[in-house]
């Protein structure tokens, strides 16, 4: 089994509570280790992106605060504010996971809360 290089992405929604990022992006993350298979040996690192209407948590410290399911204290998280564009959704947390995997694998994205506008393409049908 040969394994290569992968950035996995997702998007979810959230209002601007610490408990609200704190539950999304937990959602979020652990819905695309669950659906891709990961553990923790697999990640690089894992980026956020957050846009500037959401100033309540920060999205990384969300994620090592707020789940006990997945440990992430060994995997370098990073978050940045996403750029702001005219006519862009509001509450916006943006993520992009990068891990190693069987290079046959077919990644799955995991767009939610809101977020599946932004790739209406990759969002799961209901």
């Amino acid at each position: 089994m040969s394994e290569r290089l992968f950035a996995i992405r997702g998007a979810t929604g959230a209002d601007n509570t610490a408990e609200s990022i704190k539950e999304n992006v937990c959602e979020m993350c652990l819905r695309l280790f669950s659906e891709n298979g990961l553990s923790q040996k697999d990640f690089v690192s894992i980026q956020f992106t957050v846009t500037e209407d959401l100033d309540a948590l920060n999205p990384a410290a969300a994620l090592r605060k707020g789940q006990d399911a997945f440990d992430v204290s060994s995997i370098p998280l990073f978050c940045s504010q996403e750029p702001r564009i005219v006519g862009s959704p509001e509450k916006m947390i943006r993520v992009m996971i990068t891990v190693y995997m069987d290079s046959s694998a077919k990644p799955i994205p995991v767009y939610i809360n809101g977020g599946e506008r932004l790739r209406p393409d990759f969002a799961k049908k209901n």
